[in-house]
């Protein structure tokens, strides 16, 4: 897990390949959309502002795209571990790019201003004990984008 205390850091460390690039452009269209509903720019990136206030009981894994969490207002804890010190609850599905895993983590809290990169060689597992607003992108580990798109 990556966490990065603000967007200025994030656009600095990651400033090129277009698929951050097309991170920071969307984080800069959050006011035109709606809470909830997903949205994409081009091929690689797909994302939606949430408000959460749920706690996830099992950790997520991905393998096709990592997820950034751009936090707009609130705190939460994130609770994260190496796949392989996880048991397995329910098999990676390609169609969803999810594994469900069960186990214990390390957590660290994260708040208003920072952004979270979930690495696919971990799981991760957001506890939320308020409310909190964030934007959550699913972006690809390719490098660029599909071609034939």
């Amino acid at each position: 897990m990556i966490v990065l205390d603000s967007l200025e850091q994030f656009k600095q460390l990651y400033r090129t390949g277009r698929k951050w690039q097309r991170c920071v452009e969307a984080i800069n269209n959050i006011d035109n959309i709606p809470a909830g509903v997903a949205h994409s720019i081009g091929d690689s990136l797909a994302y939606r502002v949430t408000r959460d206030t749920t706690t996830d009981a099992l950790f997520v894994r991905h393998r096709r795209y990592f997820e950034v969490h751009y936090y707009l207002q609130g705190r939460q804890k994130i609770e994260y571990a190496p796949r392989q010190e996880l048991q397995p609850v329910e098999c990676y599905r390609d169609d969803t790019d999810r594994e469900y895993l069960k186990g214990v983590g390390k957590t660290q809290q994260v708040h208003e201003g920072q952004l979270v990169i979930c690495e696919n060689h971990e799981a991760y597992r957001f506890i939320s004990e308020e409310p909190v607003k964030k934007v959550v992108l699913n972006v690809t580990i390719e490098d660029g984008y599909f071609h034939n798109k």
